[in-house]
């Protein structure tokens, strides 16, 4: 499987990440996104407006993006360089 951190989570990105978690061959790992507030992440990806509802589970969770269970680490840099990635 493919570890991938995801550098924005706007409309492309958060689509790339639905299609990762139905591939089943790409684990996504971290998402920075300096703009988007995490509850808005959840709302993002629960609720597309193009692609519909994603039929699984979404939700923050200390600090965290939850989707079926898997916890996504966020980060909130501007400077995506200034992340400790590993």
């Amino acid at each position: 499987m493919v570890k991938v951190r995801v550098n924005g989570f706007g409309c492309i990105r958060h689509l790339v990440t639905r299609v990762a978690f139905h591939s089943g061959k790409v684990d996504i790992v971290a998402i920075n996104d300096p703009v988007i507030d995490l509850n808005y992440m959840v709302y993002m990806f629960q609720y597309d407006s193009t692609h519909g509802k994603f039929h699984g589970t979404v939700k923050a969770e200390n600090g965290k993006l939850v989707i079926n269970g898997k916890s996504i680490t966020i980060f909130q840099e501007r400077n995506p360089t200034n992340i400790k990635w590993g």
